[in-house]
């Protein structure tokens, strides 16, 4: 269950983050939010960065198959450029922008816009994700979502990655990477995960 922000006593102009692993809702919740803001009868823009591609174009797509209209950009400045009488912004995928985010998003705050970031806080190293960190300094709300380890049945709080890749950034979905809770993300890092499940039986 999500819990909505307090508003109560807030000028017009903040900041939210949603952030955890991957397959942990953080999209889910975005596109909720901003469908909350629509019926509202508030003016929205949703954004997504031009090189996730993995579900559409041009829709920002949750993994339940849930999608809203966005408008990809190559560079979060560029966001400056669709903000005329909006309300409130969606940022989608925030850890694959550039690190120039957080004042972008700040900077549309000042002007009295809502603004809902949604992103992975840790990279498949379990290092903090390009800008997410700085936003998660200076936003106003924080909503830390979880998924559930496959192994345990824990709170997963990790995205690990099932292929031999060592880049950062690789876009891919249950193919490539699998939540975990932190005790079997480090297991997995240490040994093949699946020989060990294999050993237990």
């Amino acid at each position: 269950m999500f819990l909505e922000p307090n508003f109560r006593g807030q000028r017009s102009g903040w900041i939210e983050v949603v952030c955890g692993s991957m397959f942990s809702g953080k999209t889910e919740e975005l596109i909720r939010r901003l469908k909350r803001a629509k019926i509202a009868n508030q003016k929205t823009a949703i954004f997504k960065p031009k090189k996730d591609t993995r579900y559409d174009e041009k829709n920002v797509v949750s993994h339940d198959d849930n999608a809203i209209l966005s408008i990809p950009i190559e560079r979060s400045v560029d966001m400056f450029e669709h903000v005329h009488d909006v309300n409130v912004i969606g940022v989608d995928e925030a850890q694959f922008f550039d690190m120039d985010l957080p004042e972008v998003c700040q900077k549309l705050a000042i002007k009295g816009i809502r603004v809902v970031v949604a992103g992975l806080d840790m990279d498949f190293l379990g290092k903090p994700f390009g800008p997410i960190p700085t936003l998660l300094a200076v936003a106003e709300y924080i909503t830390k979502v979880h998924a559930i380890c496959p192994h345990c049945g824990s709170l997963a709080t990790h995205s690990y990655r099932l292929s031999s890749e060592k880049k950062q950034v690789l876009l891919g979905e249950k193919d490539k990477y699998e939540p975990r809770c932190r005790i079997c993300y480090e297991m997995g890092n240490i040994l093949d995960f699946s020989t060990l499940q294999k050993e237990k039986t």
